[in-house]
């Protein structure tokens, strides 16, 4: 059976293992990332389903994964489980056969052999993984505070202010420093994220911080959903491509999960074709 290698272990890199388990229950998918939650991207995020725009991707498009992901969710919320889902989908992963290998992956010709399609959801790491120099972190950084009395949320113009309650704390924000490249929280942004949020919600000044986290938002023009077939050397090597979705994952990741599928199911049947043709 062919061996499906999902490089990536954020969201977006879950959920398209998962729709794969899914669509290709004959095929083992190992999920291989240096990085597990809680420590991706998208824990640092509040995960408030907030439709982003990729001025390259058309609109239509767009509003198609939203509704998958929507829907998805929708699902969830209106379950009986509603009150213990977030966005770790690890466990249900593993339960249901999946692999996972915690390890970085410097060079994609490392993975020939071992695996027959490799799926690319490494976010920001797919600047030095494929060489795409279009893609550029926004770091964005919150701080978590304990307000259990905040039942809903705020968000100020843009968007760049915001707080947003949960079940353990409360999340307030944020940032969008384009190029910023460094991981750690920076004090005096984190004051200047508390004073903001304290001035929409009063009763926030003197609120006990939790953890002040931060994140790489891996931003292009478009979020890149395509199949490519790398050689080198007269080898082959499929790939499918599936990042690039800025601040906007939490949003689309469903819907790019399913349409990343149906690139793997294309591949595979390209080859079929190719052992055919060799019998």
């Amino acid at each position: 059976m062919p061996q499906i290698a999902v490089i990536g272990g954020g969201l977006v890199g879950l959920s398209t293992a998962l729709c794969l388990l899914d669509s290709l229950p004959q095929c083992p998918v190992t999920i291989i990332s240096e990085a597990f939650s809680p420590n991706t991207t998208g824990d640092v995020a509040a995960g408030c389903l907030i439709p982003h725009t990729y001025p390259d991707t058309p609109v239509q498009q767009q509003k198609e994964w939203f509704k998958e992901t929507f829907d998805h969710l929708f699902k969830i919320a209106i379950s009986p489980e509603a009150s213990i889902a977030g966005v770790s989908l690890l466990s249900g992963f593993r339960s249901r056969g999946g692999m996972v290998q915690t390890q970085r992956v410097n060079n994609v010709w490392d993975l020939h052999g071992k695996y027959d399609i490799i799926v690319n959801c490494s976010g920001i790491g797919s600047r030095d993984l494929f060489g795409d120099t279009s893609l550029y972190p926004v770091k964005g950084q919150v701080v978590q505070v304990h307000a259990p009395w905040l039942t809903h949320f705020i968000r100020d113009g843009d968007g760049s202010t915001y707080i947003y309650p949960g079940r353990s704390s409360t999340t307030l924000g944020g940032t969008r420093q384009k190029h910023n490249w460094k991981l750690l929280p920076d004090e005096k942004t984190s004051k200047e994220i508390l004073n903001r949020c304290s001035a929409l919600e009063p009763s926030l000044q003197g609120s006990r911080v939790v953890q002040e986290k931060v994140g790489l938002r891996p931003v292009r023009s478009s979020i890149r959903l395509e199949k490519e077939m790398i050689v080198r050397n007269g080898h082959r090597l499929p790939v499918v491509h599936n990042y690039g979705h800025g601040g906007g994952g939490f949003s689309v990741h469903i819907g790019t999960a399913k349409a990343a599928t149906r690139l793997v199911e294309e591949l595979l049947n390209v080859l079929n074709d190719i052992t055919k043709s060799k019998l």
